[in-house]
């Protein structure tokens, strides 16, 4: 159990689910069919953002952190992020869901679910009471991590929103 900080090498070997978009399964009540995404090789040579939330629909990650991130979308992209992906304990038809919930279409935001907290519990950054993910953020710069910060206090977004990103931009 290793804390991310900047300097370090993004794991090699961190594996998450998703259900990718397709037109065809758009609507909310319908279902694709989840498939695991290689964050590790996929993001080797981009710019990612990676925002972790305890839960899909949840009061603070429903309210305040995600459309924080999906205002800030365009900034993002003008400092160079390639990729942004929120992360969450719910299983992937959830986490699509809930992508379709927020009018998020395509790939602007990657939907993805971190399945028994594996990853968080990795960093040490699941929730010690319930076993979800932690809320946090990092960046991950072409394999290296530039940002790595955890919310200490409930609720809070004073390190893991998109405004705090951006500043580490």
């Amino acid at each position: 159990m290793t804390t991310l900080k900047p300097g370090d090498s993004f794991p090699s070997d961190v594996v998450f689910q998703y259900i990718p978009y397709s037109e065809e399964s758009g609507k909310i009540t319908s279902c694709g069919i989840p498939i695991n995404y290689n964050a590790s090789k996929e993001w080797a040579d981009k710019k990612v953002v990676l925002f972790s939330v305890p839960g899909a629909f949840t009061p603070t990650c429903s309210v305040s952190h995600l459309p924080g991130y999906i205002q800030n979308l365009p900034a993002l992209r003008k400092q160079g992020v390639d990729v942004v992906a929120v992360l969450a304990f719910n299983d992937p038809f959830v986490m699509s869901a809930w992508g379709k919930a927020n009018d998020i279409r395509g790939d602007d935001i990657l939907f993805l679910t971190d399945p028994d907290a594996k990853f968080s519990k990795s960093i040490g950054w699941a929730d010690q009471a319930s076993g979800r993910t932690g809320r946090y953020a990092i960046v991950i710069d072409h394999g290296k991590v530039s940002y790595a910060k955890i919310e200490t206090q409930g609720g809070a977004l004073t390190v893991s929103g998109a405004d705090a990103v951006l500043a580490s931009l």
